[in-house]
This record gives C-alpha cells, structure tokens and sequence, in this order.
C-alpha cells in the first residue's frame, strides 16, 4: 500500500464529533475491498500487506543513522544561502543521543551533503510511469557514475554524561553558533559548536579535532539550580542569548548573558504551572514574551519585564484534555499550535486567547503528539508528529469545497471525512521524537525517531 497525501472534510467541533468523524473514517475506508481501498494510519493491514513509500510524492527523501537514537535536534545555520531548492543539498544539525549507559552519550554535530532528489519519473509507451534510466540522469551522474549520487554523513562527536532530552541552536554573535542542551541529570549546558563545525567541514580538520579537541571540550556554562530534568528549552530569536529552560517540577527560569560569555540565571523561577513544564517558545518579535505548556494541560503567555510572581499574562487553562506536550509560535501570524497527549492538534489565536475556543482542531493522530513546528517559509503551513508513528502536514489556508463537499472530492476512496487542510502523511519512523523545517530549504522537513534520522521534502510543499 502506498503512503502519500490526500484531502478531505474538517472535523473542526468538539472532541466528541471528532472521535465519530473518525470513527466513520475508518469505517469508509475499510469498507471498500480491493481495487481502491485506502489506507489510512491506524488502521490493520490486511494479512501479506505492507506499506511501501509512494516515491513519486517526494521530491526528495533521505534516511540516516546515528547509533544510539536521538531525542532531540536543531538545525545549525550555514553560509550557503537562502531559499535553497537546487540539488545536491547540505545540511549541518546538531542533535543529542539517548545511549545505554551516561558514559557511552554524545552531543553530535552531523553535516549532510550530496543531498540529491528523487529522481523524475517519465511515462513509457503503455502509459505507465517508471524511474528515469541511467542514461538520461543528469550530466552530473553521468560524468562521475551513480556513485556521485550517494549521499555522505560528517559527525563530529562531543562527550556528554548523562542522556540528552532536548538540543536547541542559537548564535551569539555573527559566526559564533552555540547549543543549549537539558541532560536527564538534571544540568542545562551551553556548548560552543566552532571547533565541531570546522570538524566536519573536511578531512584534515576532523584529524584535528579527533586528536588535539574532542576530549578538551567542556561547556561554556552549566546551570544546576532546576529541582530535576527537564526538557522545556528555547533561545529567544530576537535578544540574542537570551535562554528560558523549563523542567519536570514546575519551574521556569530565564538566563541572560554577561560579559564572557557566561549568563546569569535567575534564580526566582515563573511557577504559575502546577505540573511539569513540557515546552517553552519565545515570541517570534517581542524580546520579553514567551509562552510554556504542562502537563497540567495549560498554556501560558508570559512576559519578563515583570518578574517571576507576576510574569504570567495570558492562560489558555484547558488547551487539551490532558498534557500539552508541544507548542509552535508562527513567526508570520499571531497563532500558537499545540499538540497534546490527547493526540489532538490545536491552533489558538493570540489575540483572542483565553476564552477556551481553539480556531482549529485536528484528530488525526491516535497517539500522543510529539512534535508541532510552522513552516518558515509558509505562515499557514504546520507540521506535526507523534507516537503512533505518523508526520502529518497541513495547510490551514485550504477550505472546504462546497457544503457536505470533501476537501479532496474523493468521497469514494474513503478520504471523505479527512480535514481539507491535511496536506500529506509521511511514515516509516518508529516513535517519532521531533522535527524541524529546514530555515533555509523552504519545504524540507528533517524528523528524528528512535529509528533514526528522515530527510525530505514533498510535493505538496
């Protein structure tokens, strides 16, 4: 069975009609034997069927491994420009791995090159599509054979004790790239990323930093003061580093940096959740602004100018039925998503927050939500994904066609009561942890799972 993209009906009420619409979803879909049966997440597979990647959908897709899994990443900026769409691709991440044992864990700087697209497909004689043939690939394959067409993996690895929960990528300064990491021994370091950056550039500067850097390497500041773990991090996007790490006993604290590059924590932590604190964003414009979730199933606008016990401006006190797990600031509209436990996807808009009416709501996935990001590139378009092993993309600016209209018109393929704004479903991960759009490839989407790293980019982004 094929894995691709389709549009349909929005479910948009309450949970209640959502989990019918579901349920009518899936009876559609598996009522229909043979010839146009579709497959939909969730779903059984019939005996002897397996899902198969629909290679045409993608415009590229790539998969990597980095030995122990990683919970987390970051996209690292590079000098090659913006807006890159042409093949091949490079890509530089920082990530952080979740090993057997705390010794055996690394804070990775990975760069991906030789990143080609799929290749086109033509029609043959009888009407059927099939892969292009090595004769008519491109100039570049012909000259240096299919080898040149394999991608390549750079890492440079960095010793950490302890597992890795979140890894979040900021700059200091102009060229001065730097890593915010929550390990589950409860510390929050900040690393330098020039010397593993120049690592992985080439062969020579790998040598080097195999035998004169990587064990010399410590962090540039470690904070110890959060009661326990955590993985609520973010670096604000317009005061340069300017640091808020929230954990697992409720508190928040919001770091500066001073001269030397160190930072002063503030101490008095923002505790206005009453249970764990599972993700922080900075507004995207405003420099004192940044919005948390929790298990407690809030979010919470807050606001730094004036301090800890009176810093929370805005709740939202019932954004899920349960633990909100992940939060995304559009930088382009004043719109949060958030995706909870209750496999639910939400949109809240600013500036009408706090009334408990969510502009859009999506049932989809049937398992927790783990991840939720905008597009960059594209204010309306979401990402998200959880565990029950789906990435999901959307398209908030599509509506439905006409009244009791699929978003697709495909009512018969058993797409009729999928949301229109459901743009593609990727699969393949097993538990997928975090995905981010790449800043400077418009449309590439880059996930981490416990079975590793996918890279690609579809068509209908």
């Amino acid at each position: 069975m094929a894995e691709g993209d389709g549009r349909t009906t929005c479910s948009g009420g309450s949970e209640e009609e959502e989990e019918s619409d579901m349920e009518e979803m899936e009876e559609e879909a598996a009522g229909k034997d043979g010839e146009g049966r579709v497959y939909l997440p969730g779903l059984p597979l019939a005996e002897g069927e397996e899902l198969v990647r629909e290679e045409s959908a993608y415009r590229l897709f790539q998969r990597a491994q980095t030995g122990a899994p990683c919970l987390s990443f970051d996209v690292v900026r590079d000098n090659l420009g913006e807006g890159r769409t042409e093949f091949p691709l490079t890509l530089t991440l920082c990530a952080g791995t979740q090993a057997d044992t705390a010794q055996a864990n690394r804070l990775l700087v990975m760069k991906m090159h030789n990143l080609w697209g799929n290749k086109p497909r033509k029609e043959t004689s009888d009407g059927e599509t099939d892969s292009e043939s090595e004769s008519e690939s491109s100039g570049d394959e012909e000259e240096g054979g299919e080898g040149d067409r394999k991608p390549r993996l750079e890492i440079a690895m960095v010793p950490h004790h302890g597992g890795i929960n979140r890894v979040r990528v900021s700059e200091l300064r102009a060229g001065y790239p730097v890593a915010a990491v929550w390990g589950d021994t409860g510390r929050v370091e900040v690393w330098e990323l020039q010397q593993p950056l120049r690592a992985v550039a080439d062969a020579q500067g790998m040598r080097h930093f195999l035998q004169e850097q990587q064990d010399r390497l410590r962090p540039l500041h470690s904070f110890a003061g959060h009661m326990g773990e955590g993985f609520a991090l973010d670096w604000s996007p317009t005061a340069p580093g300017r640091l808020a790490t929230g954990d697992c006993k409720r508190n928040i604290h919001v770091w500066e940096p001073v001269e030397g590059g160190t930072w002063n924590v503030d101490q008095r932590p923002y505790t206005a959740h009453s249970r764990s604190v599972e993700d922080i964003q900075w507004s995207p414009n405003e420099p004192t602004v940044f919005a948390s979730c929790s298990a407690d199933a809030s979010i919470r606008v807050w606001d730094t100018r004036v301090g800890p016990a009176r810093g929370c401006m805005l709740t939202e006190a019932g954004a899920h039925g349960s633990d909100v797990n992940v939060i995304s600031w559009n930088q382009h509209e004043p719109f949060i998503c958030s995706g909870g436990d209750d496999g639910l996807i939400r949109i809240w808009d600013l500036r009408h927050f706090g009334d408990g009416v969510a502009v859009a709501s999506f049932k989809l996935h049937s398992a927790p939500v783990t991840t939720v990001e905008w597009s960059a590139a594209e204010s309306s378009v979401v990402a998200a994904a959880g565990a029950d092993d789906v990435l999901s993309q959307w398209d908030l600016s599509v509506e439905r066609d006409g009244p009791g209209g699929g978003g697709g018109g495909d009512g018969e393929s058993g797409l009729s009561h999928l949301p229109p704004q459901l743009l593609f479903i990727h699969q393949g991960q097993r538990d997928i942890k975090e995905l981010h759009w790449h800043p400077q490839c418009p449309g590439l989407i880059l996930s981490t799972a416990l079975s590793g790293f996918d890279v690609f980019r579809t068509l209908s982004v």
